[in-house]
């Protein structure tokens, strides 16, 4: 029977899919875990408890059916598992990579909590989608009718994409406008191949195209086409911008070059991999190589920053976070790999000013405390007065979060309401703006936050986006 497949947490230890050696893995940009073969995915999967009320899929934004698809997995049903995985999340391959798990699903795994390490899901997950694509189960759009009604969608990233795939599947006219060249936003400019290979997220994009999705790339909304030019052309309207504008540092010599902001080298590394000629590297101003690195922050930028800086040759490789270890916000799992790839953390300790004559030659770094705790319930940190000290730094890259652009203003639509936060201020049911048809989703609502919140976004505005459409439909029939 299906349920003796099951249950065998007891008798069968966790496994990950085999990691590269640091010492291999750090001179490319090639994923770091392998792939699990067919036998070790069913056996890890057999290991679920298939417990009554499974809180690895309460946690996982996307509500994933995981207990399911990890029993057709361990029964060998793949295709069953894979319709059911992408069945409620639109890129199971992307999130199957780059989800911290450690915070989400497995990280309320029951059988972790009753003593045994948790259920791979993440592993699994990848696995039975990267099996379906080999196997050609993942089929091109096809809408069974085509209406006439069309979005439009400013931002190629995960909120935008998700939209469009849902809108398609139900034969409305998507076209997706974004300022880069490429789709894909932060999942291909942002994210380093390490984590997610490009071909990945491209072998998407061209699905989506395929299945009838229109791409309106370099194309710069409020520079190079007025805001109000897509509304009057579509029937509804969706924002998925996502969050760009770096967070800044002040202090003596903040202004100094060599100071650079971590989108823009990460985007310069990239672009560099993918094969475009990118000036920022060759002169050594977006290059790690031979130099001094020190990275400010501790979340998942900073972690794709130290990381790529080891692949680009760097001298050395110091993270400065202002709290420690236990407190840091990034994936566990991301700093443990960055620790075997030769990155050196220098817990409780803050930026406070550079030195350097007109370009930095070190950072003065504050050492700090862990003091009360704040309105989240993390300690605060506070400084301890004198003892200051200099860490010498050739390049220094900021990885302190994002802020949202100031749409209103860039769009000249004063009528788009934002909170006080700068993000757009939506129904948070609907997901609607204060402009009549004009949606937002994804970080440009929610600030800086994960992919798979940014797709489980995407979705649910599609949906409200299509019950905005028919509504229109009826009263115009009437």
């Amino acid at each position: 029977m299906a349920i003796n497949k099951m249950l065998k947490f007891v008798d069968i230890s966790r496994d990950m899919p085999t990691k590269r050696v640091p010492n291999l893995r750090k001179k490319d940009y090639n994923e770091v875990y392998q792939e699990f073969a067919a036998e070790k995915a069913a056996e890890q999967s057999s290991r679920c408890s298939q417990c009554g009320v499974p809180f690895c899929q309460t946690h996982c934004p996307l509500h994933n059916n995981i207990p399911d698809w990890l029993r057709l997995t361990a029964e060998g049903r793949l295709k069953e598992a894979y319709e059911l995985s992408q069945d409620t999340n639109t890129f199971p391959e992307i999130c199957g990579r780059i989800c911290p798990q450690d915070r989400l699903c497995e990280g309320n795994c029951v059988i972790e909590q009753s003593g045994h390490e948790t259920v791979t899901i993440g592993s699994v997950e990848k696995y039975i989608t990267d099996t379906a694509w080999e196997k050609g189960w993942v089929k091109v759009i096809s809408p069974k009718i085509e209406r006439k009604e069309s979005v439009g969608i400013i931002g190629a990233g995960p909120a935008g994409l998700a939209a469009a795939d849902r809108l398609r599947k139900v034969g409305i006219q998507v076209t997706i406008y974004d300022r880069y060249d490429r789709a894909g936003g932060l999942l291909t400019y942002g994210i380093p191949g390490f984590k997610l290979e490009k071909d990945v997220v491209m072998r998407r994009n061209k699905l989506l195209a395929e299945g009838g999705v229109k791409f309106k790339l370099n194309t710069n909304i409020g520079v190079d086409l007025p805001f109000s030019e897509i509304r009057s052309k579509h029937d509804a309207i969706l924002i998925g911008t996502g969050v760009y504008k770096s967070r800044e540092l002040s202090g003596i010599g903040s202004a100094n070059k060599g100071i650079v902001k971590a989108l823009d080298y990460l985007t310069a590394s990239n672009r560099s991999n993918m094969g475009d000629h990118v000036p920022e590297i060759e002169t050594g101003e977006l290059n790690a190589k031979g130099k001094r690195i020190v990275v400010i922050g501790g979340g998942d930028t900073a972690m794709d920053c130290v990381r790529t800086a080891i692949r680009q040759g760097a001298k050395s490789v110091k993270c400065l976070y202002r709290r420690d270890k236990k407190n840091m916000p990034g994936s566990q799992r991301e700093t443990k790999n960055a620790e075997e790839e030769g990155v050196e953390f220098v817990w409780l300790s803050a930026p406070k000013g550079f030195v350097g004559e007109g370009e930095v030659s070190g950072v003065v770094v504050s050492k700090m405390r862990l003091g009360a705790p704040d309105s989240s319930g993390r300690q605060s940190p506070e400084e301890i007065i004198g003892a200051d000290y200099t860490e010498d730094a050739d390049l220094v890259i900021k990885a302190l979060g994002f802020n949202p652009e100031d749409l209103p203003k860039l769009w000249d639509t004063p009528e788009l309401e934002i909170t006080r936060w700068g993000t757009i201020k939506t129904d948070f049911k609907t997901h609607s703006t204060s402009m009549p048809g004009v949606y937002a989703a994804g970080d440009i609502v929610r600030g800086a936050s994960l992919v798979v919140w940014a797709i489980r976004d995407g979705r649910e505005a599609a949906d409200n986006i299509l019950t905005f459409l028919d509504s229109q439909t009826v009263i115009a029939a009437e």
